[in-house]
């Protein structure tokens, strides 16, 4: 299957399938803190990357490959901005005449400015949009936008959209220690979250390859300061824990790309999904891996992370250079 992937254990989701509409790095924004790597070049066009009709028919073949109790979420989340598809207000309905699995749609919210994106997410069951930053400045360090995606068009949609929309409203804040953990950004944050009023208010951590070198999660101090400070509904997203389903495949590079492309892996993490999907031959499957030429190995937080070959991840001197001052 090429747009549909998984299983995979999600921190909020459970076991969510997942549907990637666009190619990778599709995306209006470039965040330093992003596992997939740098988005170059930033893309603020709407339109059917791939064929809906495509799209739809690998969902209902992953469906009847999978029971119901294998599967909590049907979850668009691209390897990008998964709104840039025009087609994803079509694909919302589609998925949920096929399946009564709740649909969710994981998302920056750049684009809910737009009445039409609006409208085609109102059918999802939850949307889980962004707001790592309560002013422009911050916003443009932490999440590098296109210039069409500025912060009064990000509050904008996320304000409008909360008036009209039914479903789950779940807002995401992804702590970047030195940036937005201190009491002024937190502060300007929770002042942001309160008027746009979301149903609760998820706090992420960079557990994963940040796309920059200098990128760490907060301290203790600073994960207690964001909880006291963002409002009664807000939470710490831990790492989920469960297991990727690789079934589906014949290759195992295949298999593994079509999860690392979303879904960069630790290696230890790796080595276990490989102990489930081939036993006993976990190293022979790294080594076959490394020699394929479609996965690459980066080194943060003192850990190894496969992710997917062509991502840009820079080096130590030139991510330095990007470092706001005392964050290098």
């Amino acid at each position: 299957m090429r747009y549909v992937y998984g299983p995979v254990p999600s921190r909020r989701l459970g076991q969510s399938l997942g549907i990637d509409p666009i190619p990778s790095k599709t995306c209006n924004w470039n965040c330093v803190y992003c596992q997939l790597g740098r988005t170059v070049p930033l893309i603020s066009e709407r339109r059917e990357y791939y064929p809906r009709q495509e799209i739809l028919q690998d969902l209902k073949e992953a469906l009847a490959a999978h029971s119901s109790e294998e599967i909590d979420w049907v979850t668009f989340v691209g390897s990008g901005e998964p709104t840039l598809h025009s087609g994803i207000g079509w694909l919302i309905r589609e998925v949920k005449t096929a399946t009564d699995k709740p649909v969710a749609v994981i998302t920056n919210g750049a684009l809910l400015y737009l009445p039409e994106v609006r409208d085609e997410l109102s059918a999802a069951d939850a949307v889980l949009p962004s707001l790592d930053a309560g002013d422009p400045e911050l916003y443009r360090v932490i999440n590098r936008p296109h210039p069409h995606a500025t912060f009064e068009r990000l509050q904008d949609g996320l304000l409008r959209f909360r008036q009209a929309y039914r479903g789950r409203l779940w807002v995401e804040v992804m702590l970047v220690r030195g940036l937005n953990d201190t009491p002024e950004a937190l502060e300007k944050i929770a002042q942001a979250l309160h008027r746009i009023g979301p149903d609760a208010v998820h706090i992420n951590l960079p557990t994963r390859a940040p796309a920059e070198t200098w990128v760490q999660p907060p301290d203790e101090e600073g994960l207690m300061r964001a909880v006291a400070t963002l409002g009664a509904t807000a939470q710490v997203v831990h790492p989920a824990q469960g297991s990727f389903d690789l079934s589906g495949y014949q290759d195992i590079t295949d298999a593994v790309a079509a999860i690392i492309t979303r879904h960069p892996m630790r290696e230890e993490e790796l080595a276990r999904t490989l102990d489930r999907w081939a036993p006993g031959k976990i190293t022979e499957a790294l080594e076959s891996l490394a020699a394929s030429g479609r996965v690459q190995v980066v080194e943060r937080f003192g850990s190894r992370f496969w992710s997917i070959g062509t991502a840009r991840y820079p080096e130590e001197e030139q991510s330095r250079r990007t470092a706001p001052d005392g964050l290098a």
